[in-house]
């Protein structure tokens, strides 16, 4: 009967070592999944703010660019009206320098528009690709 006791105690203690042994490496295996998934995690915000940096850039550069460009324009606009003839030769030249002015206003803002979504777009792809691969991981584990 000591035999038979021994013999449960070892295969208990083998069990039991086993058990231990298996939740340890499981704990580890997790862990360094986490790990894995914070490196991700973190890259994927630096790609998304380095977007976004680039964005504002573009946008930046854009908005000096425009602002020059109009700075060039009213100075050409003012020495032409100055060089006018009459009333209504000012109020065609004014009407001309008003409408281009306003075309040129609305083709920025588009530009602009444009240069905001794609850098939206841009900024977002990084973190959308992070919460699918959560998805993906949340859903494989059910």
């Amino acid at each position: 009967m000591a035999a038979t006791a021994k013999t449960a105690v070892d295969q208990f203690t083998t069990a039991g070592n086993k058990a231990f042994k298996d939740s340890f490496e499981k704990s580890f295996t997790t862990v360094a999944e986490i790990n894995a998934q914070s490196k991700k995690n973190f890259e994927a915000m630096v790609a998304s703010m380095t977007a976004a940096t680039k964005g504002a850039e573009t946008l930046g550069a854009h908005a000096v660019a425009f602002s020059k460009k109009a700075v060039e324009s009213q100075v050409a606009a003012a020495k032409t009206l100055a060089g006018a003839k009459s009333v209504q030769e000012v109020i065609e030249l004014q009407t001309t320098f008003a409408k281009t002015a306003f075309e040129t206003y609305i083709a920025e803002v588009n530009k602009m528009a444009e240069t905001v979504a794609a850098s939206v777009k841009e900024t977002a792809s990084p973190i959308n690709a992070r919460v699918s691969a959560l998805v993906e991981t949340i859903q494989a584990a059910r």
